[in-house]
């Protein structure tokens, strides 16, 4: 396999390198592209060198097989074109491709086999908050049918990029040091604090970031499925964590519930409250799972079951995500 990687210098595009250094896959070579502000900087990958190339639109893409790409929504619309028309297929870490009908959106341990019908050669890598709900939701799917969820998301500063993650940290050593907080990725500042506001928000009051839980949820699970979610940036490293509330066809048993996660693909179960024992993005952070812990029935609906449900933002909530869908391809080639 020729891979390539397009905004190799953000926090996606590093966690690409660092799983990809280690993976089983052959890869016969890798490309790295950047702006031309990070081309000519240099990453160390399997013991080779590798100099990051200025993303241009020329013919550099012709003998890739897949492009991973995260630069964002506009930089994916520009090139798309010029990183396909050769035959690659771009697996797209942005927003924008996420709900054309011809790009599949694809989450591997819920929907895979949508990832061999994208006629674009364009395969979409969902919302990091999405990603992490729908792996834990379509455990529950399999027992009866969701016809609603609310969801509150505790995100951390990794969702917000890696320069959001490095203010968030001179927050706290100014803090401490008695000096004013820069505040510029976020709306307010995030040291000792929460902000219920993530993306802009749109006429309904409800954010984007909100609003893409609505619909990813349901093109991924080829579902009818509601999503209605409150969206909160919280004073957390990396980890993103959300406390769950669903509501299904038929009245399932607590026992039930947890005995099919304990199974699923993709999750680990951490639920024995007596023990104090359940997920917590301290000990997800740089981990691959979807933690799920704190599984109990609704006291406000009779078909209701709620949950606790943790995982690396950068990892399994993007990078990872994206390399599983690589790893679709290189298995069906």
């Amino acid at each position: 396999m020729k891979i390539a990687i397009v905004g190799v210098s953000g926090a996606v595009g590093q966690e690409f390198l660092s799983i990809l250094e280690n993976h089983p896959m052959p890869i016969e070579e890798l490309r790295l592209f950047g702006s031309k502000r990070s081309a000519g900087s240099t990453y160390r990958f399997r013991g080779e060198d590798i100099v990051v190339r200025e993303l241009q639109h020329n013919d550099d893409f012709k003998d890739i097989d897949v492009a991973l790409t995260s630069a964002g929504g506009s930089t994916s619309l520009e090139y798309a074109e010029t990183i396909t028309k050769h035959g690659a297929f771009m697996i797209d870490n942005s927003s924008a491709f996420r709900m054309d009908e011809d790009v599949p959106l694809v989450v591997p341990e819920v929907n895979g086999e949508d990832a061999f019908n994208a006629p674009r050669r364009i395969i979409a890598n969902p919302n990091c908050t999405t990603i992490q709900m729908v792996v834990a939701l379509n455990v529950i799917e399999q027992l009866s049918h969701i016809e609603r969820v609310h969801v509150a998301t505790y995100q951390s500063a990794s969702g917000a990029g890696a320069t959001a993650m490095q203010e968030f940290e001179e927050q706290h050593r100014a803090l401490v040091e008695g000096r004013e907080p820069k505040v510029e990725k976020f709306a307010y500042q995030l040291a000792y604090n929460l902000i219920p506001h993530i993306d802009v928000f749109q006429d309904n009051d409800y954010t984007k970031e909100e609003m893409k839980m609505f619909y990813e949820t349901r093109k991924i699970m080829h579902s009818d499925i509601h999503t209605s979610a409150t969206c909160v940036r919280v004073p957390v490293m990396r980890a993103h964590s959300e406390a769950i509330w669903v509501e299904t066809e038929e009245p399932l048993s607590i026992e039930v519930v947890r005995e099919a996660f304990a199974k699923a693909k993709g999750i680990v179960l951490i639920d024995e409250p007596a023990a104090k024992r359940y997920p917590m993005p301290l000990f997800a952070q740089g981990t691959d799972p979807v933690y799920v812990g704190r599984i109990r029935k609704d006291l406000g609906s009779e078909r209701g079951i709620t949950f606790w449900c943790v995982a690396d933002q950068i990892r399994k909530g993007a990078a990872l995500n994206a390399i599983q869908i690589l790893e679709l391809l290189v298995a069906n080639k």
